[in-house]
Protein backbone atom coordinates (compact mmCIF):
# COMPACT_ATOMS: atom_id res chain seq x y z
CA UNK A 1 0.00 0.00 0.00
CA UNK A 2 1.15 3.44 -0.84
CA UNK A 3 -0.04 6.52 0.05
CA UNK A 4 -0.19 8.64 -2.81
CA UNK A 5 -2.05 12.30 -1.58
CA UNK A 6 -1.75 13.99 1.62
CA UNK A 7 -4.67 15.16 3.88
CA UNK A 8 -5.21 17.55 6.29
CA UNK A 9 -6.39 15.23 9.82
CA UNK A 10 -9.74 14.38 9.72
CA UNK A 11 -10.01 14.54 5.74
CA UNK A 12 -11.27 11.87 3.73
CA UNK A 13 -9.71 8.57 3.42
CA UNK A 14 -11.15 7.15 -0.19
CA UNK A 15 -9.35 3.08 -0.66
CA UNK A 16 -9.03 1.77 -3.93
CA UNK A 17 -8.07 -1.63 -4.85
CA UNK A 18 -6.89 -2.80 -8.04
CA UNK A 19 -3.96 -5.34 -8.99
CA UNK A 20 -3.56 -2.63 -12.30
CA UNK A 21 -0.79 0.38 -11.35
CA UNK A 22 -2.77 2.01 -14.51
CA UNK A 23 -6.04 1.72 -12.96
CA UNK A 24 -5.55 3.08 -9.52
CA UNK A 25 -3.49 5.99 -11.17
CA UNK A 26 -6.43 6.61 -13.47
CA UNK A 27 -8.55 6.90 -10.27
CA UNK A 28 -5.80 9.23 -8.71
CA UNK A 29 -5.65 11.43 -11.07
CA UNK A 30 -10.11 11.84 -11.54
CA UNK A 31 -10.20 12.61 -7.96
CA UNK A 32 -7.24 14.89 -7.39
CA UNK A 33 -7.25 15.98 -4.22
CA UNK A 34 -10.78 17.38 -3.76
CA UNK A 35 -13.54 15.99 -5.28
CA UNK A 36 -16.23 19.37 -4.35
CA UNK A 37 -16.41 22.44 -2.59
CA UNK A 38 -18.70 20.72 -0.08
CA UNK A 39 -16.36 17.87 0.90
CA UNK A 40 -13.39 18.35 2.41
CA UNK A 41 -9.56 17.11 0.39
CA UNK A 42 -9.20 13.42 0.69
CA UNK A 43 -6.14 11.35 1.10
CA UNK A 44 -5.93 8.14 -1.69
CA UNK A 45 -4.81 4.82 -0.45
CA UNK A 46 -3.83 2.62 -2.94
CA UNK A 47 -4.00 -1.28 -2.64
CA UNK A 48 -2.89 -3.60 -5.08
CA UNK A 49 -4.01 -7.08 -2.90
CA UNK A 50 -7.01 -8.00 -1.39
CA UNK A 51 -4.90 -9.35 1.91
CA UNK A 52 -3.51 -5.60 2.26
CA UNK A 53 -6.86 -4.04 2.12
CA UNK A 54 -8.11 -6.39 4.92
CA UNK A 55 -5.24 -6.06 6.98
CA UNK A 56 -5.31 -2.17 6.75
CA UNK A 57 -8.88 -2.42 7.82
CA UNK A 58 -7.82 -5.09 10.91
CA UNK A 59 -5.54 -2.58 11.92
CA UNK A 60 -8.70 -0.81 13.05
CA UNK A 61 -8.50 2.11 10.76
CA UNK A 62 -10.90 4.75 8.74
CA UNK A 63 -11.70 4.32 5.11
CA UNK A 64 -14.71 6.68 3.83
CA UNK A 65 -15.38 5.57 0.46
CA UNK A 66 -14.01 2.02 -1.17
CA UNK A 67 -13.63 2.40 -4.72
CA UNK A 68 -13.03 -1.22 -6.01
CA UNK A 69 -11.89 -2.77 -9.63
CA UNK A 70 -14.20 -5.74 -10.39
CA UNK A 71 -11.69 -6.71 -12.61
CA UNK A 72 -9.02 -7.19 -10.54
CA UNK A 73 -7.12 -10.50 -9.86
CA UNK A 74 -7.06 -13.03 -8.28
CA UNK A 75 -9.24 -11.42 -6.32
CA UNK A 76 -11.94 -9.31 -7.85
CA UNK A 77 -13.50 -6.15 -6.58
CA UNK A 78 -16.81 -7.42 -6.40
CA UNK A 79 -16.57 -10.33 -4.42
CA UNK A 80 -14.48 -7.60 -1.83
CA UNK A 81 -17.20 -5.28 -2.20
CA UNK A 82 -19.78 -8.03 -1.11
CA UNK A 83 -17.32 -9.38 1.82
CA UNK A 84 -17.09 -5.63 3.15
CA UNK A 85 -20.82 -4.82 3.04
CA UNK A 86 -21.17 -8.07 4.68
CA UNK A 87 -18.34 -7.74 7.77
CA UNK A 88 -17.64 -4.17 7.91
CA UNK A 89 -19.85 -2.69 10.79
CA UNK A 90 -21.68 0.64 9.32
CA UNK A 91 -20.09 0.03 5.86
CA UNK A 92 -18.77 2.69 3.87
CA UNK A 93 -19.85 3.17 0.14
CA UNK A 94 -18.27 1.14 -1.91
CA UNK A 95 -17.88 2.21 -5.98
CA UNK A 96 -17.43 -0.91 -8.02
CA UNK A 97 -15.40 -0.10 -11.22
CA UNK A 98 -17.04 -3.19 -13.59
CA UNK A 99 -15.75 -4.00 -17.29
CA UNK A 100 -18.85 -4.10 -19.26
CA UNK A 101 -22.46 -3.29 -18.63
CA UNK A 102 -23.62 -6.54 -19.04
CA UNK A 103 -21.46 -7.08 -15.11
CA UNK A 104 -23.90 -4.82 -13.47
CA UNK A 105 -25.98 -7.41 -12.04
CA UNK A 106 -22.55 -8.66 -10.96
CA UNK A 107 -22.29 -5.29 -8.86
CA UNK A 108 -25.70 -5.25 -7.81
CA UNK A 109 -24.95 -9.08 -6.01
CA UNK A 110 -21.52 -7.38 -4.89
CA UNK A 111 -23.86 -4.62 -2.78
CA UNK A 112 -22.04 -1.69 -4.14
CA UNK A 113 -23.33 1.47 -3.89
CA UNK A 114 -22.58 2.42 -7.66
CA UNK A 115 -21.05 1.57 -10.59
CA UNK A 116 -18.23 3.10 -12.85
CA UNK A 117 -17.25 1.47 -16.37
CA UNK A 118 -14.10 1.01 -17.74
CA UNK A 119 -12.59 3.00 -19.09
CA UNK A 120 -13.09 5.19 -16.59
CA UNK A 121 -14.23 8.57 -17.66
CA UNK A 122 -12.75 10.97 -14.56
CA UNK A 123 -15.96 13.06 -14.62
CA UNK A 124 -18.09 10.75 -14.51
CA UNK A 125 -16.19 9.00 -11.36
CA UNK A 126 -15.91 12.31 -9.78
CA UNK A 127 -19.11 13.23 -9.86
CA UNK A 128 -20.49 9.74 -8.61
CA UNK A 129 -17.52 9.84 -5.74
CA UNK A 130 -18.56 13.21 -4.94
CA UNK A 131 -22.34 11.76 -4.56
CA UNK A 132 -21.23 9.17 -2.45
CA UNK A 133 -19.23 10.63 -0.05
CA UNK A 134 -21.83 13.33 0.62
CA UNK A 135 -24.88 11.12 1.11
CA UNK A 136 -22.59 8.88 3.63
CA UNK A 137 -21.70 11.99 5.42
CA UNK A 138 -25.13 13.17 5.61
CA UNK A 139 -26.02 9.78 7.36
CA UNK A 140 -23.21 10.31 9.89
CA UNK A 141 -24.48 13.71 11.21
Amino acid sequence: MSQSASAPVGGLKIAVYSDNQLVRNSVIQALGTRVSTSLPEHEILEFATGPALRLYLDEGRKVDLFILDGEAVPEGGLGIARQLKDEVFNCPPVLAIAGRVQDNWLASWSRADDVVLHPIDPFTLAAKVSDLLTKHSSLLS
